[in-house]
């Protein structure tokens, strides 16, 4: 059963608790996983029109290597700018819009449903960083391939992203890396360690720390500012949610370290 999805233990209501599951498991969930299975299924009909539409191998190369550069760019201006902004949860009708993107995640950063993106928002986002550029490159085939490779990497990352939240100490050193940041943006100071498998784009902007030490824990780690005050003044979230904004994580005890559960969650 410990390497199965039909173990309860690593259940949370309907979600899956990665905090509790190991690699194997997380590969069976990952690969099932109905969003994942539409990735593959799109990247299997943008290659085919990327080969159809064919633009020639160089055009081809430079459409795919200018969304490997734009990627980490634009995830960490959204990352920093739009999913921890306070702008969304000001208004009825994005309310919704940002507790599913990123307060639920940062309220339960272990739960898998809330921390894959949901395709409604995270395609139309690819599509349209991604297209325009190849197009410019070289046309449709050109499109196809760069639409092709921003899915290819929304992916990877998702499931790197799931590595760092998962009841697994990785063998790489420069994985272990990549999640102790994570952790940390998660557990100790969310502004900052925006990215997910790259901190360049931090460590240019001056957002990249290493340790708990490196700076004050933030009050609002788990809840993005969005504390009982702004709850108040703006309902709309909290009423999505059936509850006050949680400022520790479940089980965690005041005055307990954040970093220290994260770590033995996803350690």
């Amino acid at each position: 059963m410990s390497g199965t999805l039909r173990n309860p233990t690593i259940r949370s209501g309907r979600s899956f608790d990665l905090g509790k599951m190991n690699l194997r498991q997380l590969w069976i969930a990952y690969l099932t996983y109905p969003t994942i299975l539409l990735y593959f299924a799109l990247i299997a009909v943008s290659f085919g029109l990327a080969v159809h539409f064919f633009a020639g191998w160089f055009q081809t190369a430079i459409a795919a290597l200018a969304v490997i550069l734009i990627y980490p760019v634009v995830w960490y201006l959204l990352h920093r700018y739009v999913l921890h902004g306070h702008l969304l949860y000001k208004w009825r009708f994005t309310a919704a819009l940002w507790k599913r993107i990123h307060f639920d995640h940062h309220q339960d950063p272990h739960l898998l449903d809330v921390l894959f993106g949901g395709p409604a928002t995270t395609l139309p986002t690819i599509g349209a960083v991604t297209i325009p550029v190849g197009w410019l490159i070289g046309g449709p085939g050109s499109a196809a391939t760069a639409f092709c490779a921003g899915v290819i990497i929304t992916c990877i990352y998702e499931f790197f992203h799931c590595i760092q939240h998962l009841n697994y100490k990785p063998r790489a050193a420069w994985i272990q890396r990549m999640k102790a940041r994570h952790v940390l943006h998660h557990f100790h100071d969310e502004d900052g360690n925006y990215g997910i498998t790259s901190y360049v784009v931090d460590r240019a902007l001056g957002t990249y720390y290493v340790d708990a030490r490196s700076r004050e824990r933030s009050p609002t780690v788990f809840n993005l500012g969005y504390d009982l005050e702004q709850a108040q003044r703006y309902p709309w979230v909290m009423r999505l949610t059936g509850h006050a904004p949680k400022d520790r994580p479940d089980g965690a005890r005041p005055g307990s370290d954040p970093v220290a559960q994260g770590n033995r969650h996803a350690a």
